[in-house]
């Protein structure tokens, strides 16, 4: 009997989970012990390499259009605030609140999903939503 095949969706989704939660973690003792600011940007000298020597090593294309190059700046913008934000949290909040209300990024994209991007509004994602929110405010209790 062989080992069930994984879905590449829940593989790599849980490896982000699992690294992303470390992350948390290690960020929040980083900023701890020196200015959250020069933490966030310390990971993103790291990460920075790592994702560009992903891409060399990888069979990714190298092609960039002037709009997927514009629209991967402006994520990496957005991605930058993140991070700095998260760090600046962690450094003057909980762990768990931090870390949890940053977790909740998928709703935004949800809703900005169902609003502009034409993603069918159904109650199944209503409720995931609304339950989602309540979690969030059951945890950061």
């Amino acid at each position: 009997m062989g080992l069930p095949e994984i879905d590449s969706a829940v593989f790599f989704g849980s490896i982000t989970m699992v690294t992303w939660g470390i992350w948390v973690v290690l960020g929040n003792a980083a900023s701890e012990s020196i200015d959250p600011r020069t933490a966030a940007a310390i990971s993103y000298l790291v990460a920075g390499p790592l994702a560009l020597g992903y891409v060399l090593v990888s069979d990714a294309s190298l092609a960039i259009t002037a709009k997927g190059g514009l629209l991967a700046g402006v994520a990496g913008l957005f991605t930058g605030i993140g991070l700095i934000s998260m760090y600046v949290g962690l450094s003057g909040g909980s762990t768990t609140v931090v870390s949890t209300l940053g977790a909740m990024y998928f709703v935004v994209a949800a809703l900005i999903g169902m609003a502009i991007l034409g993603d069918e509004i159904t109650i199944v994602r209503f409720a995931g939503i609304t339950f989602a929110i309540i979690g969030v405010v059951l945890v950061s209790q």
